[in-house]
């Protein structure tokens, strides 16, 4: 069987192809802000097995002025193998600093909408 662990670098992966996907990185080689994850959970639900092939869906199902919050489906066919959650809060990223939340910059939250149906 795939290790539990390996459930959230899929999630991450298909976070960073949805940040692709509206134009952007989540680590920029500019960046001023950062986003660290403040939560992640997952619930298990069926077995994913070594070489089985799978999908992983990712949508964002809530945003305030500092953070996004995701949810997340990995399947197999119709089979509903684990879904999980991820919340992340956008930080300075500026040396000398201390991390602190700040607001998403706009040019990131422009590209970004809640999923309508997204679970709260």
């Amino acid at each position: 069987m795939v290790h539990f662990s390996c459930f959230f670098r899929y999630m991450e992966e298909a976070e960073h192809a949805l940040w692709r996907e509206a134009g952007l990185s989540i680590a920029p080689p500019d960046k001023t802000v950062g986003f660290p994850r403040v939560s992640a959970a997952f619930d298990y639900h069926h077995p994913l097995r070594f070489e089985d092939e799978f999908d992983v869906s990712i949508r964002i199902a809530g945003m305030t002025d500092k953070s996004i919050r995701y949810t997340c489906e990995i399947t197999r066919g119709d089979v509903r193998i684990a879904t999980g959650t991820l919340t992340v809060v956008c930080v300075n990223t500026r040396p000398g600093e201390p991390m602190k939340a700040v607001s998403i910059p706009a040019a990131i939250a422009s590209r970004f909408a809640v999923a309508s149906g997204a679970p709260e």
